[in-house]
Formats: C-alpha cells, sequence, structure tokens
C-alpha cells in the first residue's frame, strides 16, 4: 500500500499503466470517497522539467464536465513522487466497452450519440483554452454512468497536452501509432527524419480514427496482419486513401488494398446518422493538413447533428426501418424530403400511420410539433405506389464466423472466444431486428386494411344514401310521366323526352351502384382474407422461441470466455485444467453452430415467409386502395347525376304550365301546409302534411301551378289516389285548424 498525506490505494489496484505513470484506485483518507492517482515513475523525470510540469499547469486551467477534474496534487511518502489525484471513472473506458464482445461492430446508436456529444463537448473546451490533446484515442476517453443511468464520457491524459493556438506549430512527437496522423506516424514510428511542423489539426485526425472505431468496431486502416507488424502498408494506407474514403483494409499479403467509402454494413448506426456522419469522418481524415477541416467546422457539423430531433420511420411498402434527424424547426416538407432520400419513396406517394390510425401532416407543421416516436413505435409509411419489399439489410453472421485450432493455447483460445462472443451477439442482434421487422409488417398491414374497411364502411353508407335518393326520384319521375301521359298523351311533347331522358340516366346510376356493391363485397372479402393470414403469422410471432434459444446459448457460451480469460492470466495450465480447457472448446463450438442453427433454419426461415407474402399482399392492398379512390370519385360523380336529376324534376325544367293552364286552383285562406292521405303513396302511413311549393303565387285568387312539383301536389289536393276515379272534376276540400277554417277548390285535370 502506499499513500500521500490525504489519499491511500493498493499497489495492485491498477486502473492503467502508461510509459511514464501508473494509475490506480485510491481512497480519501477522511471520507472514503473514490478517486483516482496518477503516480510518475522514475522514465517521467528523465523528461525536462517544462514538460513535467505542463501536464499539471494543463488540468489547473481545464474545467468541464466531459474532462477529467484534478482534485489535487500530491506527494507520495518518502520516495516524493509526484501524485495527480483526479476524478474517478468507474465504468473504465471507450476503449473497455469496444474490447466487451458485445460491441465488437460498434456502439449501439444511442451510445454512440452519446460519445460523439461528450468528446466534442470535450474538445472544444480544449480549443476555447488553446490546448491540443495530441493523444486522443478510446483508451483515453474514461466513462461513468450519471445519476440518469446514462453514459457520461471524460477526456483525460494530458501527459502529452500543450497550449497551442490555432495557426501555431509544434515539432514534438506524441501519441499512440494506430491514432497517429500520418505525418507524425511517419517520424515517430517509422523513425524517418523529418522537418514537419504540426498543428491543432492532428487531433481531428486521431479524433476522426476515434469515432470510426466506435461505430464500426475496428479500426479504419489495416494493413495484413495488422497495423503493428505491417508498418510499412499501414503508413502507405494512410498517406495514400483517396479523397473522400473513410476506411483501407488489406486483406491478404501484398494484396491490393480494399477503400471504403461508406461505414460497413455491420455497423450498429442508422443509415440516416451514416449519412450525417461519413461526410465528416472523410474531411477529418485528410492526410493533407491545408485540405482537412479545421475545428471551426468541425465543431459546427457535429453540432448540427446533435442538435437536430430524430423520427423512426417504417416504410411498410418496402419493410425497412429509418431514422430520419433533422432539426426542430424543419417543415413537414423538408421531413417528406428526408424520408424521400432514404426510401425513394416521392413526397406525393408518402401516407402516414401512427399508433393505428391514419397520421396526417400538414406541410408547414414544424417537427417539433410531430407526434414523438419511439423505435417501437415509429411513423408507419404507406407509399401510394406498388413497391417491392427489401426488407433488413444485413450480412449473414455465419460468413466469416471465428474457427478455433485444434491445439491448446490459452491465448489465441481467448481471442477466438471473444470474436465467437462478437459473432453470436451480432447474429442475435440481427435475429431480433427480423422478429420486429415480422411485427412491423403485420401491424402496419393490420392497421391499413382496418383503415381500408373503415373506408368501405363509409362508402356503403354513402351509397345506401344515394339509393335512397334514387328510388325518391325514380318514384317521382314515374309519376310525372303518368301526369304527362294523362293530360297531354303520346303526342310527341319534348317534354316527355326530358322524361324519358331523365329515366335513363337514373337506370344507369341504378347500374353502377349496384356495380358498386358488388366491388365493395369483394374487396371486403379479400380484407377480411388478408387479415386472418396475419393473425396466424402474429401468433405464430407471438409463440416464436428461437431468440430465447439464442440467448441461453449465448448465456452459456460467455461463462467459457470468462473461464478462458482466467486461463489466459495463468498463461499455463495442469493437465486436468487442460481437458476441462478443450472441452469447453468443444462446447463454445457446439454452442456457436446451434445458435447459427436456429438462426438460419428458424429466424431467417419465418422472416423470409413473411416478407414473401408480404409482396403479395401489400399489392393486392394497394390495388383496393386505388380501386376505393376511383369508386369514390365514380359515386361522387353519381350523386352530381342525381342532383342534376333533382333539379330537372323539381326546379321548372319541365315546366307544369304547358299542361295545367287551363286550370286554375281557387283559394279561400290557405295554410302553409296542407294534410293529405298517404294513401296516396303505395303502403299508406295515415294523414301527413305536405308543404307549399314556392312558385305558387299567394298574392292573387287564383293559383297557377308552373312546376312539375306543384302539379303533383295539385294532383294529391284533388284527391288523386286509388278512390279518385269516382270524384267529380270540380273537388272540394275543407280542413279545420285551431286558428282558421279554409276552403280548397281545384279544378281537377286528373281524371280516368
Amino acid at each position: 500500500m502506499q499513500s500521500t498525506p490525504n489519499y491511500l490505494w493498493y499497489t495492485d489496484d491498477v486502473l492503467g499503466q502508461g510509459a511514464t505513470a501508473c494509475v490506480y484506485k485510491a481512497r480519501n483518507k477522511k471520507s472514503g470517497e473514490l478517486v483516482a492517482v496518477k503516480v510518475f515513475n522514475n522514465a517521467s523525470y528523465m523528461r525536462p522539467q517544462e514538460v513535467q510540469l505542463r501536464e499539471f499547469e494543463v488540468l489547473r486551467k481545464l474545467n468541464h464536465k466531459n474532462i477529467v477534474k484534478l482534485f489535487a496534487i500530491e506527494e507520495a511518502g518518502s520516495s516524493k513522487q509526484k501524485v495527480l489525484v483526479m476524478e474517478y471513472c468507474s465504468s473504465g473506458s471507450l476503449l473497455n466497452m469496444l474490447e466487451d464482445p458485445e460491441n465488437a461492430f460498434g456502439l449501439s446508436e444511442a451510445e454512440f450519440l452519446i460519445v460523439l456529444n461528450c468528446v466534442v463537448a470535450g474538445m472544444n473546451h480544449l480549443r476555447e483554452n488553446g490546448i491540443v490533446h495530441r493523444d486522443i484515442k478510446p483508451g483515453n476517453i474514461m466513462r461513468l454512468m450519471g445519476e440518469d443511468g446514462q453514459s457520461v464520457y471524460k477526456l483525460t491524459d494530458f501527459g502529452a497536452a500543450r497550449e497551442l493556438d490555432d495557426d501555431e506549430k509544434f515539432v514534438s512527437v506524441y501519441g499512440t501509432e494506430e491514432y497517429l496522423h500520418p505525418d507524425m506516424y511517419e517520424r515517430a514510428v517509422l523513425r524517418k527524419p523529418q522537418q514537419k511542423a504540426y498543428g491543432v489539426t492532428v487531433d481531428l485526425w486521431s479524433i476522426g480514427v476515434t469515432f470510426y472505431h466506435a461505430a464500426a468496431g475496428s479500426l479504419p486502416f489495416i494493413p495484413f496482419g495488422g497495423p503493428r507488424r505491417n508498418k510499412e502498408i499501414m503508413y502507405k494506407i494512410t498517406t495514400q486513401k483517396p479523397s473522400g474514403a473513410i476506411s483501407g483494409v488489406q486483406r491478404q499479403e501484398n494484396g491490393a488494398i480494399e477503400w471504403s467509402y461508406e461505414l460497413p454494413v455491420t455497423c450498429r448506426l442508422s443509415v440516416g446518422l451514416k449519412s450525417q456522419l461519413v461526410p465528416i469522418l472523410a474531411n477529418i481524415l485528410e492526410v493533407d493538413q491545408e485540405k482537412c477541416w479545421g475545428f471551426d467546422q468541425f465543431f459546427a457539423e457535429t453540432s448540427d447533428i446533435l442538435q437536430r430531433i430524430v423520427f423512426d420511420v417504417f416504410s411498410l411498402s418496402q419493410a425497412t426501418m429509418h431514422r430520419v434527424f433533422i432539426h426542430s424547426h424543419n417543415t413537414t416538407n423538408i421531413f417528406l424530403d428526408a424520408v424521400f432520400r432514404q426510401t425513394n419513396t416521392a413526397p406525393h406517394h408518402q401516407e402516414y400511420f401512427f399508433e393505428g390510425y391514419p397520421y396526417d401532416l400538414e406541410p408547414n407543421l414544424q417537427a417539433q410539433n410531430f407526434s414523438r416516436t419511439t423505435q417501437n413505435s415509429p411513423l408507419t409509411l404507406l407509399s401510394t405506389e406498388t413497391e417491392d419489399p427489401i426488407g433488413v439489410r444485413y450480412r449473414d453472421p455465419a460468413h466469416g464466423f471465428p474457427k478455433f485450432v485444434p491445439k491448446v493455447d490459452v491465448i489465441a483460445d481467448c481471442s477466438i472466444a471473444k470474436g465467437v462472443l462478437g459473432a453470436v451477439h451480432q447474429t442475435l442482434r440481427i435475429a431480433r431486428s427480423l422478429l420486429k421487422c415480422q411485427e412491423f409488417i403485420l401491424r402496419g398491414l393490420h392497421c391499413v386494411i382496418e383503415s381500408l374497411k373503415s373506408e368501405c364502411s363509409k362508402f356503403l353508407e354513402r351509397k345506401e344514401t344515394a339509393v335512397l335518393m334514387l328510388t325518391c326520384l325514380q318514384h317521382t319521375n314515374e309519376k310525372t310521366l303518368m301526369v304527362y301521359e294523362s293530360v297531354s298523351g303520346s303526342n310527341g311533347n319534348p317534354e316527355l323526352k326530358d322524361l324519358a331522358e331523365v329515366k335513363a340516366r337514373l337506370q344507369t346510376v341504378t347500374e353502377d351502384l349496384f356495380r358498386y356493391s358488388h366491388s365493395i363485397s369483394e374487396y371486403q372479402g379479400t380484407l377480411g382474407d388478408i387479415l386472418s393470414e396475419l393473425v396466424n403469422h402474429r401468433q405464430q410471432a407471438q409463440e416464436d422461441r428461437s431468440i430465447r434459444q439464442m440467448e441461453c446459448c449465448l448465456e452459456k457460451m460467455q461463462l467459457i470466455h470468462k473461464q478462458f480469460k482466467k486461463a489466459r492470466a495463468c498463461m499455463r495450465l495442469a493437465y486436468n485444467e487442460e481437458q476441462i480447457h478443450k472441452l469447453d472448446k468443444l462446447n463454445l463450438g457446439h454452442l456457436a453452430r446451434k445458435v447459427i442453427s436456429i438462426f438460419q433454419d428458424d429466424c431467417v426461415q419465418k422472416y423470409q415467409d413473411v416478407l414473401g407474402g408480404h409482396g403479395n399482399r401489400m399489392r393486392k392492398v394497394c390495388e383496393i386502395k386505388k380501386h376505393l379512390k376511383k369508386l369514390d370519385s365514380s359515386l361522387s360523380a353519381g350523386c352530381v347525376e342525381l342532383t342534376e336529376c333533382w333539379d330537372c324534376l323539381h326546379n321548372g325544367e319541365v315546366p307544369a304550365t304547358t299542361i295545367i293552364s287551363p286550370h286554375v286552383v281557387l283559394l279561400q285562406h290557405l295554410p302553409s301546409h296542407i294534410p293529405f292521405k298517404s294513401s296516396s303513396f303505395e303502403g299508406g302511413r295515415g294523414v301527413e302534411y305536405m308543404a307549399l311549393p314556392r312558385d305558387v303565387d299567394l298574392g292573387a285568387q287564383h293559383i297557377t301551378c308552373s312546376s312539375v312539383k306543384s302539379l303533383y301536389l295539385c294532383r294529391l289536393w284533388t284527391g288523386c289516389h286509388r278512390e279518385s276515379r269516382s270524384l267529380p272534376l270540380l273537388y272540394q276540400f275543407t280542413h279545420k285548424t285551431p286558428n282558421r277554417v279554409w276552403h280548397l277548390e281545384c279544378r281537377s285535370f286528373w281524371s280516368k
């Protein structure tokens, strides 16, 4: 145990070790608070005094939540070695996170965004204080858990840091070779003499490599055999990198370098975030310091990402999940364009559902007023045009699956076991994505079908209303024809032709309405069949146990990997331990093969069944949706036709005066409504009231009817029903009301 006046620590409680110092976990003697102490070794004192004091001065100058805090500078016991007492980060470093098999293919998007935010904020504080770090890497980015349960990352290890303004240069070389700027790599690693000076942008290169590593789970530039074994090719890759490329890998000895301008498909980041991040990486991983972005542009572009809000969108037609990053003040039109860039679905073809219901987005609505989405509750995008399903984009995890060597090698076996666990984690993630995709397909299609069924019901209601109107018009038309034929006979009057034309138009509408009913019935049947299929698939998905089976295999594999790490620490195994190690290695291989088998034979098969049928179902649904739209337009046109027929029959297009001009109606105290026996209609309902037509002139002693409606009412007034045959031509009708007694006489033109 060692101590300073206020802190003590065990020498085997090592948190990290470097060339000039060792970091221990320590405690405050009075409060028991955990801290980290950095104890400098003898090699550190061989540096110039100015360099030894630089780290102290830099740390004293900094004060930010994303930079490890300096609490005190003390001396250790009798040795009088300088000790930095710093904030203790209990969750290790970003490097520890990336070495976890779960993150073998990069951090989750949520965690990566936290890293991005914390590192950018910390670096911004350094630049505000005119400090260049010169050793940015995952191992120098510490992690602790905040009170809200989220990670907080902090920059640490300022042993290489110094004050440097944007326009200043330095010539000394520091840093870790995989993250070094190529100019510094040439001098520090290859030991080639040069007279170059370096600026603050060397930190940007290190940040670019760090961000790529965090996003992809691997370094961006990898020569065959690895960066530490093939340094010349490593230098060649970084210096000959084409503009815009963000990674280069040599897969065979003396082989060609494979350049990539995108993050790998295995990366866990969404397409939406990748499209924002890749241009930043391309411009800070630039070997030419004149072409490389400055910190101002870097901060502007990264802050632009961090200030955006995210909307989760599931394209039902394509069966793909998307994350759309836009600013809170952006409007619907910008959102639709952003979705178009990811899905290629034109804005005017985009329709949305949210939580089971159609979701209309007003053109000028700001994104901050959209409903909040999550990855489990996204907006569902429906294209009004038929699109082929694409599904989840992934690389088969069985491809390149790590394999064990036959002999026992505790170091190699532990490394391979770690790779196997990483592959199994990735397999499990893909399986969950496939299952989630199935869930969204079935849920989204169910919502669309329910919406279409509702449209069918509303259409039928409108159709029934049209049928009632049609029946009334047909009845009126028939009665009017009877009136004309009785009074004028079949003398070829143009009015009779007009009525015949109305009758023909009504017959056409009748046929159309019947056809609509038949079509809607077919659509409802088809939608019902699809719903039945969806119910079966959803039940199968709910009963699926493949994910749990793979999780059980993973848990067993993690226990074996834990044993392998213990064996690696021992370096040599006793005979019995070696036999157990061999069995564990066999079991690990068996469990890995079982996971792949479950994934391919169960998860993928069920997913392909749903995806294959999804294309056919979506085509049917889109066709029904289009036909419903056409039917709706046709029904609207039919209603217009009925309205025109109504106007023709009731608004004087067939003038009644041509028939009844010889006849007059005498009025004494005429009321606004008159009673009539409804037996004049089929299925009489007793006494009812009919309003007098507006075209009746009430200002004279005689009333003249000037329309078919008036004529028809006159027919009612004169008792035109089954008993009217025996009535005289001069008909008298008397009726008493509480206020008056009125008397109506008509010269009837209706007799048989």
